[in-house]
């Protein structure tokens, strides 16, 4: 895997990457199509409510940049969400406001999830696991941007 040789500038959501596309067509291909994949999942993340999006487009443009500058480009100038995963990129974090809807709704998702859905007390502490992991990811790793 190679890694970015210059972040996109935070200014313009339409600056790839310039991370070296595989030369290989197989290799690409299975790129483009985990990126189209990350794709789908977020696009259903944005109507199903506790499925997060946002992480799931920023998994598609490193697939893509991996696979094809123009879908890069693609996912980076997608409305609401673009800027969103060039301010990933560059480091610049998520706003305070955007981090308690999202830590709101993995609570709620992992109670509904643990309280109603699952009857084996095995499966409940493995998704109120994750949901700690995902709580303690956003809140003490991601960025707060003011």
């Amino acid at each position: 895997m190679t890694s970015s040789t210059s972040p996109a500038d935070p200014g313009d959501s339409a600056a790839p990457s310039h991370s070296k596309v595989a030369s290989n067509p197989l290799v690409r291909g299975l790129w483009i199509v985990a990126g189209l994949s990350c794709v789908a999942v977020g696009a259903i993340g944005v109507i199903v409510p506790g499925l997060p999006s946002t992480v799931f487009f920023i998994m598609a443009a490193a697939a893509f940049s991996r696979s094809s500058e123009r879908m890069e480009r693609w996912v980076l100038n997608l409305p609401g969400v673009g800027k969103l995963v060039a301010d990933y990129r560059s480091g610049l974090g998520m706003p305070w406001r955007a981090k308690v809807i999202a830590g709101s709704m993995i609570v709620v998702a992992v109670g509904l999830s643990s309280g109603l859905a699952l009857s084996s007390w095995t499966w409940r502490g493995v998704v109120i696991g994750l949901g700690i992991v995902g709580l303690a990811y956003i809140f003490g790793r991601v960025p707060t941007r003011h």
